[in-house]
C-alpha cells in the first residue's frame, strides 16, 4: 500500500520515529515534510538524532497566519496527492500541517488516518484545538492515545473508525530517555546541576504574541528563585527581542537561555530538571511519561489525566500560582496512562487490518 505521511512539526517527527520505520516494513511510505518547522535546530537534527527516515518531499513552507500557513500547504499537498495517487493519508497531532494534510487528502477522497486522535483541550481559542477537531471529523481512521480521547470521539459521533492504540511518544520516550539521561553534556553547557533547576518552555501564540502575556512570562521567569533553562523558540526569541524585553532575560544571572535544542539534548534537560514550566502539549506529556513534575502555563491542556493524577498543575500566567506550583511535590505514585511501548505497532496493526 502505498501511504503519504505528512509532518511539519517537533512533536511531529518524534511520532514519525515510532512508526515509519516500522509502517516500511509493511507498505510503501511516502514522507512530506511540510516545513513548517524550518530551522535546523527544530528540523533536520530530529531527523537525524531519532532515525527518522529522511522526507522525501519538502515543501519549505513556513511564517505567515495560521490561515496563510494552512492555505499555502493545501495548495501544495493538493497537487502533489494528484501525483502520488496514495490509498492513505497519514498525519499526527494539532498542527496546521495535520489539518492541511487531512484536508488536502478528504478533498481528493483519500483515506484520512489521524495518529494521536480524540484530544481535547475544549479551547477553541487554540489553532490546535480546531485543527484537532476538524482534522478527527474528515478521518476514516483514528488512532487514539488513551480512553480519554476514545471517550471524546464517542461524545461526539464521528463517523470514522476509532481504535485504541497509546501514544506512540511513550514508545520513544522508552526508547531514547535513558540514554538522554546519562548524557551531563547539555547541562554542563547550561550551567546547570541535575535536579536543581527548572526546564522552561514557551511558544504558544497565546502566550507569546500578546504583550500583556509576554510580559507576565518575561515577569514569572525573573521571579523563580532557582536556575532557569529557556531553549528559546524562534517565535518567542523574535517576539522578546522586539519587545526589548530580551536583554532583561539575557541579563538575569539565574536565567540561561540556550537555541532551540535536539530530542535528546531537550530530553537530558527534562529528565534531569527539578520541574518543567511550559505551555507546550507535547512536553507536558514528556516531563510525565520522565517522572518530573510540570507547571503548565495555560488554563487548559489536552493531556488532563496528567493534571488528574497530580503530576501537572495548570496555572495560565498567574505568577504567585506558579511559583507555589513549582515548589509542589508531586503524589508519590504515577500511574501508566498512554501505553507499554508499542503503539507504534498497533498503529502498523490497525492500517493493515481495515476490520479491526
Amino acid at each position: 500500500m502505498k501511504i503519504v505521511t505528512v509532518i511539519g512539526n517537533r512533536p511531529q517527527f518524534v511520532k514519525a520515529a515510532a512508526v515509519s520505520r516500522l509502517l516500511r516494513e509493511h507498505h510503501q511510505e511516502l514522507l512530506v515534510h511540510t516545513g513548517q518547522h524550518h530551522d535546523d535546530e527544530l528540523s533536520a537534527i530530529f531527523f537525524t538524532e531519532l532515525e527518522v527516515p529522511p522526507p522525501e518531499r519538502e515543501l519549505h513552507i513556513s511564517g505567515g497566519s495560521n490561515t496563510e500557513q494552512t492555505g499555502r500547504m493545501l495548495a501544495h499537498l493538493g497537487p502533489l496527492l494528484a501525483v502520488e495517487r496514495p490509498e492513505l493519508v497519514l498525519v499526527y497531532g494539532d498542527t496546521n500541517s495535520t489539518l492541511a494534510g487531512g484536508l488536502a487528502a478528504a478533498q481528493a477522497h483519500v483515506p484520512v488516518v489521524h495518529v494521536e486522535a480524540g484530544m481535547r483541550s475544549f479551547d477553541r481559542r487554540m489553532p490546535e484545538e480546531l485543527n484537532r477537531v476538524l482534522t478527527d471529523h474528515l478521518s476514516d481512521l483514528l488512532l487514539c492515545p488513551s480512553q480519554t480521547a476514545v471517550d471524546n470521539l464517542a461524545r461526539e459521533g464521528v463517523s470514522g473508525r476509532v481504535a485504541l492504540v497509546g501514544d506512540v511518544m511513550v514508545d520513544v520516550a522508552l526508547l531514547f530517555q535513558p540514554r538522554a539521561k546519562a548524557d551531563e553534556r547539555p547541562l554542563r553547557d547550561a550551567g546547570v546541576r541535575d535536579g536543581e533547576f527548572v526546564l522552561a518552555t514557551a511558544h504558544r501564540a497565546g502566550n507569546v504574541d500578546v504583550p500583556e502575556r509576554l510580559r507576565a512570562l518575561v515577569d514569572l521567569l525573573l521571579a523563580i528563585d532557582a536556575p532557569v533553562v529557556l531553549p528559546l523558540h524562534p517565535r518567542t526569541g523574535a517576539r522578546l527581542d522586539a519587545a526589548g524585553w530580551l536583554d532583561e532575560l539575557q541579563a538575569a544571572t539565574h536565567v540561561s537561555l540556550t537555541p532551540p535544542l535536539g530530542y535528546i539534548a531537550f530530553t537530558s534537560l527534562l529528565t534531569n530538571a527539578r520541574v518543567v514550566l511550559t505551555d507546550s502539549g507535547g512536553v507536558q506529556k514528556e516531563a510525565y511519561l520522565a517522572g518530573v513534575p510540570c507547571v503548565t502555563m495555560r488554563d487548559t491542556t489536552e493531556w488532563v489525566e496528567t493534571v488528574d493524577a497530580g503530576w501537572n498543575v495548570l496555572v495560565d500566567l498567574d505568577r504567585d500560582a506558579a511559583l507555589a506550583a513549582l515548589e509542589r511535590t508531586p503524589p508519590a505514585a504515577r500511574p501508566e496512562l498512554y501505553g507499554d511501548g508499542r503503539a507504534g505497532e498497533r498503529v502498523v496493526g490497525a492500517i493493515d487490518d481495515p476490520g479491526s
